[in-house]
């Protein structure tokens, strides 16, 4: 069995096998009168870089042919540490390759094409990645939520999976909290861990490991605060909004600037959509960020009187017109640019995340460089809700 065989046999069947497969591989290539038996594990690890890297070359860069990748990072611990080292991340590659990849800087220089599903029955929200430029395709499935509504507020809950929207399962990744007008709105990192936390979960782990289970996320975190101003117009006016991404400083948007990118998913369990991780949580000290946090603020639409309506350049990617469409910039662009580095015309250009609807229940989400999938995905379901400021 070569290589190229055991990569296709990969393919078709789940990570858990994958090492019985190299293992099976490794004895039919064995013959009985060689004097050592060989197996994949024993690859020089130059050479297996070398594989790995035109593994990753030839994939295309887009699903289903990224399964290749994710199925070498199954093989054994050595194959997924070296797969680690050869995919880039989304800041560079613009390819979201494992989970991880959700909560990492989307590219620089473009913007990750992805689209939502609502299920306005289940009141469910469905995040997929977009395989082709059509808006109609069925596209790779990326995050799940689903709305619950409370006395004085709403939750939508942010899933790795959409059959499993449990806060306390290994696929819980977050949540976004409205207040009861619905003109504010917090997102929760729910795999987060600040730096304040860290030591009293060794200290509690330490004392007693087993009251610390690392199956359960540890809970949620701001990381990002949404405010929609009071609309006099109604349906009939545009909304204006700002978020300020708390974990994320002013400076990532210089040219030298950089925005945090965890390297690893915690307790995620072996049912993950991509791929299977284990690993210490994340750390960020959100609330104790020193530089002046990112905000974010929509695009001011135009007034045009031929369409009597109020317009923005999607390019093309939105179909419809709808008071939840927005596009988000840095603040500093709607003032002119001042402290990013960059000229007023050029600041203006950049678009960060763009919301828009192409059908009833169907929305356009394109985002890139600082923010991630997730907070992108966030941002969008706060669009979403309908109360008394929002409408």
């Amino acid at each position: 069995m070569t290589l190229r065989s055991l990569i296709l046999e990969m393919r078709s069947r789940p990570h858990r096998v994958v090492h019985d497969l190299a293992a099976a591989a490794a004895a039919a290539d064995s013959t009985p009168g060689s004097s050592q038996d060989y197996r994949w594990s024993d690859i020089p690890e130059e050479l297996l870089r070398e594989i790995l890297i035109r593994v990753e070359a030839a994939d295309g860069g887009g699903w289903p042919s990224r399964r290749s990748v994710v199925a070498c990072a199954g093989v054994c611990r050595g194959w997924r540490l070296l797969v680690n080292e050869t995919v880039a991340v989304p800041e560079i590659s613009s390819k979201l390759t494992f989970p991880i990849s959700l909560k990492q800087p989307g590219p620089r220089d473009s913007l990750v094409q992805c689209f939502i599903k609502r299920n306005r029955i289940t009141q469910s929200y469905h995040l997929y990645l977009g395989l082709t430029n059509s808006l109609t395709d069925d596209g790779k499935f990326l995050l799940a939520a689903c709305k619950l509504k409370h006395t004085t507020c709403t939750d939508y809950i942010i899933s790795l999976r959409s059959d499993d929207m449990s806060r306390r399962s290994q696929a819980y990744v977050g949540k976004v909290r409205s207040n009861f007008l619905g003109t504010k709105f917090t997102v929760f990192d729910g795999n987060l861990l600040p730096s304040t936390g860290a030591a009293k979960l060794r200290k509690s782990r330490s004392s007693n490991p087993a009251k610390v289970s690392p199956k359960v996320p540890l809970g949620s975190y701001p990381v990002a605060h949404i405010t929609y101003e009071l609309n006099v117009l109604g349906s009939r006016g545009p909304r204006k909004m700002q978020c300020v991404m708390d974990t994320i400083p002013t400076n990532a948007m210089e040219s030298q600037g950089v925005a945090s990118e965890p390297s690893e998913f915690p307790f995620l369990g072996t049912r993950s959509t991509f791929s299977r991780s284990q690993s210490k949580p994340l750390r960020c000290s959100s609330s104790h960020l020193k530089e002046t946090p990112l905000v974010l603020s929509n695009k001011t639409p135009r007034w045009h009187e031929q369409l009597r309506c109020w317009c923005l350049n999607f390019h093309g990617r939105v179909t419809v017109a709808s008071v939840k469409n927005f596009q988000l910039v840095a603040a500093a662009a709607a003032s002119g640019g001042g402290g990013t580095g960059l000229s007023p015309e050029r600041q203006n250009e950049r678009i960060i995340l763009q919301f828009g609807k192409v059908g009833k229940d169907m929305f356009t989400m394109d985002y890139g460089y600082p923010i991630s999938a997730f907070q992108a995905f966030a941002i969008c379901l706060s669009s979403f809700e309908t109360r008394i400021a929002c409408e």
